[in-house]
């Protein structure tokens, strides 16, 4: 994968723009520098009238995708907002950021800022009303206005300077759709012709139960949609009034999926599919400068685009050098660079819950990669517990009552890797991964996301509480892996976190890993020891004599590791092995002692084991005990345990 660089030699033009000049184009006059606006909201996948969406109420998006381009392969780089957003403001992956886990606050280096920074620099005025979750601590010069009534183009001290203004609705978030009062309140202004009818909507996915329960929420999915198209008609028509719609190129686009289970969270297109729109005013394109041929009002381009594209873009349509460190491309300006052939998304920490998957996509078939299949689909997450459509599912469930498409969830496990015909199978329902005629594929999609997870430093690799420790030495979670002999390293962490999922083939590489230098590797070692007994207990298969003492002997040793991810690995191996007696007092220990998220760790081990755990079970109270803060682990790990008590003793004590 090659990345874009510089794509134009910029520092003149820059200083003329800060100084007014008006630099001519490579054909006639320049019209002068662009307003560029973002129009951006939350957890919504392309339900739009303008994508064909037959129940969609979206008039004022409908009207800005026949003025401008609407992109049908738009995709973002995780399924949950503050994740993508930081990838969004930097054009840099989470996973490389190390801002990857939903709630983590990592340090940057000095040289990657959000782009914002660079506009006002070349003298834009940035605003942003009201989205700033990006999980670093960002300068305070990133905006002129960041937040308030004040957070508008009409704030700018000089009425001719050009703006980089941000607006972001949040009513359409998946707490507009769980929260009766939310829905009511955003949807308030919508007349009974913008209402909808549940039971008519012929959207609905088959992966739900068809129940009025789990129909009412996709109602009020797009009626909320709704609501956001009134509100971006609103900032469209204040635009007109200030005579600045010609002058402003306008985007569109959603930081998700829809905010339901299996979209929001998820890599499914259901999760990472998202609406893009862009307009570009006339007198840019007719002046070639900005658009040439590629802005016609009514076009629909099929161009993959990656969320991380969104800013690299902006950038070069203000006339900006992209930063050697940006991983994103611009597809829109004088130079856009080489369309994409696949884009690349990732799933790590949901609040209080671990699962590695990464995704690829190209046109046509998407490819997952499960580094932890033996998590089933529907881990149980506070959040998104309190919606009435995964309730519904839970009870049907447990009632015997799904249909086939919505249990499938429910599996204890996961594949490896799946693999969807997205143009035959636009729900992914039906994994090709084990089928013959798709075998080329799979070997494509496989090796471009391994290419991917190198050539990107993928942090997710490397265990929570290894990069906390990391982080504080190296000053950044991005130096992590760009060490000396970082290529090296990298393609050793990748390789064995591929084979603590390969089964008992790599049984006798997984122990050897276990006396590795580097505690990353160690922990996949025992990470993968434990999937490849937990697998052949459910199996009821055996693992050959001589290997099992000899990962026993060393796991018992990694007891004492002076890396919690690796002795809580190991405890956990040990445990599947049938050894709890020595693995469950490590699991308290750390549990009671260790530092922030290796306390989690321990504690979703210990929720893991289920009967196993009941020795120490008045032990796992400690868990329940936190300081409470916003970005701690205190609250994951209380409603972890909670969970796991509620499950031993048969009782269900709800934490928030």
């Amino acid at each position: 994968m090659t990345f874009v660089r510089r794509h134009t030699t910029v520092l003149s033009l820059v200083a003329a723009f800060m100084l007014g000049i008006v630099v001519p184009a490579s054909r006639g006059e320049s019209p002068g520098r662009p307003n560029i606006l973002w129009l951006s909201c939350e957890d919504i996948s392309p339900h739009l009238g303008c994508y064909g969406d037959p129940h969609a109420i979206t008039p004022h998006l409908d009207q800005l995708a026949r003025e401008g381009v609407r992109y049908t392969h738009a995709f973002t780089t995780a399924g949950v907002c503050a994740p993508c957003r930081s990838g969004i403001i930097t054009g840099v992956y989470q996973t490389t950021l190390g801002t990857h886990h939903m709630r983590c606050t990592a340090t940057l280096p000095d040289f990657i800022k959000p782009f914002p920074v660079a506009l006002r620099q070349a003298g834009y005025y940035c605003t942003n009303k009201s989205k700033t979750d990006y999980q670093f601590r960002h300068p305070r010069n990133t905006w002129d206005k960041g937040k308030g009534k004040a957070a508008h183009w009409r704030s700018r001290p000089k009425k001719d300077q050009p703006f980089f203004a941000v607006f972001n609705f949040t009513g359409c978030h998946e707490s507009g759709i769980a929260n009766t009062g939310k829905y009511r309140t955003v949807t308030s202004g919508l007349s009974s012709d913008q209402r909808q009818d549940a039971t008519t909507l012929t959207t609905f996915p088959p992966y739900y139960p068809d129940t009025p329960v789990a129909r009412e929420d996709w109602k009020r999915n797009y009626e909320l949609i709704t609501a956001m198209d009134a509100w971006a008609g609103h900032l469209i028509a204040q635009l007109k009034k200030d005579g600045l719609y010609e002058e402003t190129i306008i985007f569109f686009w959603s930081d998700h999926g829809i905010g339901l289970p299996r979209g929001k969270r998820w890599l499914y297109d259901s999760g990472t599919h998202v609406p893009l729109i862009v307009r570009i005013p006339e007198k840019y394109r007719k002046a070639g400068a900005l658009a040439p041929g590629q802005a016609r009002p009514g076009t629909v381009s099929d161009r993959l685009i990656s969320s991380i594209d969104f800013g690299p873009t902006v950038l070069h349509l203000a006339g900006l050098d992209i930063p050697d460190h940006v991983q994103g491309r611009p597809f829109l300006g004088p130079r856009p660079a080489a369309p994409r052939d696949y884009v690349y998304g990732g799933r790590d920490r949901m609040d209080e819950r671990y699962d590695i998957i990464r995704m690829v996509r190209d046109r046509r078939f998407q490819y997952i990669r499960n580094y932890e299949p033996l998590k089933t689909f529907h881990q149980y997450i506070n959040t998104a517990e309190k919606g009435a459509t995964m309730r519904e599912l839970r009870k049907l469930h447990d009632a015997g009552r799904l249909r086939p498409a919505a249990e499938r969830y429910f599996a204890p496990s996961k594949p490896v890797e799946e693999l969807y015909d997205c143009k035959a199978d636009p729900h992914e329902l039906k994994n090709l991964a084990d089928d013959p005629k798709f075998a080329d594929v799979l070997k494509r999609m496989r090796a471009a996301h391994l290419a991917w997870v190198r050539q990107t430093r993928d942090l997710g690799l490397v265990p929570e509480p290894i990069i906390a420790a990391r982080e504080k030495q190296l000053g950044s979670s991005y130096a992590i892996l760009r060490q000396q002999d970082g290529d090296n390293y990298n393609a050793r962490l990748g390789s064995i976190a591929v084979q603590a999922s390969s089964g008992l083939k790599a049984l006798p590489d997984l122990i050897g890993a276990l006396e590795d230098a580097d505690a990353a590797i160690r922990y996949w070692g025992a990470t993968g020891i434990g999937n490849t007994a937990a697998t052949g207990r459910r199996a009821r298969g055996t693992i050959p004599r001589e290997l099992v003492d000899s990962a026993r002997e060393k796991l018992l040793a990694s007891l004492k590791d002076k890396s919690a991810a690796v002795r809580i690995a190991s405890a956990r191996a040990l445990c599947n092995l049938d050894q709890p007696g020595p693995a469950l007092p490590v699991l308290i220990s750390d549990l009671r002692n260790g530092a922030q998220w290796e306390r989690l760790q321990a504690a979703i081990v210990l929720d893991e084991l289920d009967e196993q755990a009941r020795p120490v079970l008045e032990q796992m109270r400690v868990g329940l005990e936190y300081q409470p803060g916003f970005n701690s682990d205190g609250k994951y790990r209380v409603r972890v345990i909670n969970r796991a008590l509620n499950e031993l003793e048969g009782t269900d004590r709800r934490v928030k």
